[in-house]
């Protein structure tokens, strides 16, 4: 058994990286930016009347931040609103784009399990990086999309 372990550490061990060397990182945005684009998606469906979830995510799609509004309409949100911020980072494409892509000539998209295809995710892009994404789940798709609009406008400013 300890010479099990003891090869085990040295072969893994061989992986670590020295504490000099270079780490790449991709930019993402930190969670006080992620809670800005929240608020101010959340600020945008209180004017209008559509209360919903809105989630943002690091570019590997996972949360950052997460809001649920009172008397949001549809109870399902608290899962769709992050899962069209994870496609939306992973695929670096409005989650409506797959939306119209399975309604139109591609309807195999719909066999990519695991993602949300449906409007109301978008990538947030500075600098031409994909740093995170929103997503959203109100009460109608152009709703959603309003919203979502509304709180990556926060990384434009």
């Amino acid at each position: 058994m300890i010479k099990t372990c003891l090869v085990a550490m040295t072969t893994f061990g061989a992986l670590a990286l020295p504490l000099s060397a270079e780490v790449r990182m991709q930019p993402v945005i930190t969670l006080q930016t992620a809670q800005d684009v929240v608020d101010a998606a959340l600020e945008k469906a209180a004017a209008e009347g559509w209360p919903g979830v809105v989630a943002v995510t690091d570019p590997a799609g996972d949360l950052l931040a997460f809001a649920r509004m009172d008397d949001a309409a549809v109870p399902a949100g608290v899962t769709v609103a992050p899962g069209k911020a994870r496609t939306a980072a992973l695929f670096a494409r409005p989650s409506g784009d797959l939306e119209t892509a399975i309604n139109g000539s591609r309807a195999a998209a719909a066999t990519a399990g695991g993602f949300v295809m449906m409007k109301g995710g978008l990538p947030l892009i500075v600098d031409g990086q994909v740093v995170g994404a929103i997503g959203v789940s109100a009460d109608t798709p152009d709703h959603d999309q309003a919203i979502a609009e509304a709180g990556a406008a926060v990384l434009a400013e």
